[in-house]
């Protein structure tokens, strides 16, 4: 049977205390590993390590947008990777023009000695550290021999998508962060499994929107609409980090199918028949 096994490295929301920020390794079945956002400081790298993963282990990483819990993680990545593998192929970037015009000003922020150019950044070394690899709306991404992914515009910021990936026939959508979007329905139709956010629950629903992100029950209709098999909650903050029952129970007036709020360092796989 062919699956897909995900690893949450990160998980929280930008102001969560408690957890890690957004992180989610994809490995799928023809050998290709994924990178779903890049969390912030060097959090990917640590639970990266826990997880047994090491920074030359990755070579594609999916951008959903260029706030800086979802992309700051990247030099740190770039710093370990170049000294533990200072031969292998720069780091392939996939994002809108958007998000990697974010990436560069962290870069040009952050790390003076990258030098940055229409092809990507340059290290200390001379070697290339990152390569832009814009990805058009709804443009068909291929990653590996069966691995692929395309995304789709969602509604939080500009330039900020969600990922479809498809692998051996499983699919996989990641909502990055939005409020409720029809487009991620769409996008997310059939799937083997939606990984969603929810900040909060209807309770705290219009500062959740004035902030550009879901509650839980929207997670569980976005899901239900869809049509995909299972959901899983991620994006949390410091109020459910402790007792996430009440995303569970929200989620689960809206979609009957199964529901998890990950964690840190949590991982399933998902397969076909």
């Amino acid at each position: 049977m062919a699956s897909v096994r995900i690893t949450f490295l990160g998980t929280g929301a930008g102001a969560c205390i408690h957890r890690a920020h957004t992180a989610i390794v994809l490995d799928c079945p023809d050998g290709t590993r994924l990178l779903l956002d890049a969390s912030s400081g060097n959090s990917l790298l640590r639970n990266g390590a826990e997880a047994g993963m090491q920074a030359k282990d990755f070579h594609h990483v999916l951008i959903s947008h260029n706030h800086a819990d979802h992309i700051a993680g990247l030099n740190h990545l770039e710093l370990v990777r170049g000294r533990a593998a200072p031969d292998a192929p720069a780091l392939a970037l996939h994002g809108t023009e958007e998000s990697l015009e974010g990436v560069k000003r962290l870069c040009q922020a952050t790390d003076r000695s990258l030098k940055i150019d229409q092809d990507g950044a340059t290290n200390r070394f001379g070697r290339q550290a990152f390569q832009w690899l814009p990805a058009d709306e709804g443009q068909r991404v291929e990653l590996g021999a069966t691995t692929h992914a395309v995304s789709a515009p969602v509604d939080h910021i500009g330039g900020a998508v969600c990922w479809r990936i498809e692998s051996d026939g499983v699919a996989v959508v990641f909502s990055g962060d939005t409020r409720f979007s029809p487009n991620l329905v769409e996008a997310a139709r059939g799937a083997r499994l939606l990984i969603h956010e929810a900040l909060t629950t209807e309770s705290d629903r219009d500062l959740t929107y004035e902030v550009g992100h879901s509650t839980a029950a929207d997670a569980g209709r976005a899901a239900a609409l869809a049509g995909v098999e299972e959901l899983v909650l991620t994006h949390i903050s410091t109020l459910y980090h402790f007792d996430p029952q009440p995303l569970l129970d929200e989620a689960r007036e809206h979609f009957q199918g199964p529901i998890t709020v990950a964690s840190d360092l949590y991982q399933l796989s998902v397969g076909t028949p």
